[in-house]
């Protein structure tokens, strides 16, 4: 890996520059020649963490092949929206207008003056059961790729964030990966066969996690002996790191953050409520911080009071004991700067300045998880 020659990377789908960043921390010889990407907001954010970077704010079906041929790409990194394929999103699929994009880039591949070595996916758990999944492997095997599908959260580098979603890497030939291949989706990363343990330290199995993104959040006093057990077991796993390591304390004004009386009300009993000292968290999605039911979860930020005591016999309450009650907690929303560490990203990642929260929570649930990726690349190039 280390004598390599810079590779010529194209960035689909750049949203806020994710797998820019993941790049960059594999520290793979790379450069990005081209972002691409068509929505304004992402683009503002990209364009100002990245000034250098030719972005490219059009279609990916606005691009003729020569515009392709043009750029000389080694490496597409390509993270394709997935409204289509969730379950959230009514698995329109290939149908979809959405799905046009990626299905024309799936018509171009073949037709490159010069394939590209290497090619990274990320989607949404559900792409492994699509229509466009299977268009995928069709013209991965029809250009020769060698490729390997994983189902992989952020637990498993020991972050205390689920976010499981699909990865696709592949290669093509003369290369073949460093590890042993499997027509299966591999859950989580290869155990060995790769240079200075790249390979996850700590697997633990992900099943109930599965679970968890399938059902939503089914929630604290409204749960079920089996999901208090679940946590407790996250949250006895000490491979993965307290919540605590990611927060912001005292650096910003907090209060801004803390959950209005009017949804503590209505959304008591349905929030996925953490302290600073779990080691779980449930996946943020785009709607965090203006829905509360399954966008992810909410800080307890007073820890001097119990939980279980708060909520004991909360519903028997008039509304304003309720709500003294409740705000004993101190629940907050965790900051897009804490779900930005969540997810991977440095310390020198900043909005705009003319960025609304709203918008911030928003791109960050559209993004991805940068360390699952920056390993990923690495596996996919070393030999």
């Amino acid at each position: 890996m280390e004598n390599m020659e810079r590779l010529r990377v194209l960035e689909l789908y750049s949203g806020i520059g994710g797998m820019h960043y993941a790049l960059k921390e594999s520290s793979v010889p790379a450069e990005v020649v081209a972002a691409v990407d068509v929505n304004t907001t992402a683009n503002d954010i990209y364009k100002h963490n990245f000034p250098n970077t030719p972005l490219l704010p059009k279609t990916i079906e606005g691009m003729t092949l020569q515009d392709f041929d043009k750029l000389n790409f080694d490496v597409i990194l390509m993270s394709p929206p997935c409204q289509p394929f969730t379950r959230i999103g009514l698995q329109g699929d290939v149908a979809d207008p959405r799905t046009k994009s990626f299905l024309y880039i799936l018509d171009l591949l073949p037709r490159l003056s010069k394939r590209p070595r290497f090619i990274l996916l990320e989607n949404v758990k559900g792409f492994e059961t699509s229509a466009a999944r299977d268009a995928l492997l069709q013209t991965l095997r029809e250009c020769d790729y060698s490729f390997q599908e994983f189902l992989i959260s952020p637990t498993s580098l020991g972050i205390p964030n689920s976010r499981l979603r699909y990865f696709l890497i592949a290669k093509r030939p003369p290369g073949s990966f460093s590890f042993l291949t499997s027509a299966e989706i591999m859950e989580g990363f290869p155990m060995s066969g790769s240079p200075d343990n790249l390979a996850a330290p700590h697997n633990h199995p992900t099943s109930s996690e599965s679970e968890i993104e399938k059902t939503g959040t089914i929630i604290f006093k409204l749960e079920t002996e089996q999901e208090l057990e679940r946590k407790r077991i996250q949250d006895s796993q000490e491979t993965v790191r307290r919540l605590q390591d990611f927060l912001q304390e005292g650096e910003e004004d907090m209060d801004q953050y803390l959950l209005p009386p009017k949804t503590l009300l209505r959304y008591a009993l349905l929030m996925d409520v953490v302290q600073p000292s779990s080691r779980r968290s449930v996946c943020f999605t785009k709607g965090y911080g203006h829905y509360v039911e399954g966008t992810g979860s909410v800080l307890q930020s007073c820890v001097d009071v119990e939980l279980e005591s708060v909520f004991k016999n909360l519903e028997l309450l008039s509304e304003e004991d309720k709500l003294k009650q409740l705000h004993q907690l101190k629940l907050r929303y965790f900051t897009p700067r804490e779900i930005a560490n969540l997810m991977g990203f440095p310390a020198d990642f900043t909005f705009p300045k003319h960025i609304s929260i709203k918008q911030q929570y928003r791109v960050l649930g559209n993004s991805l998880n940068v360390h699952v990726v920056s390993h990923l690349i690495r596996l996919m190039i070393s030999n």
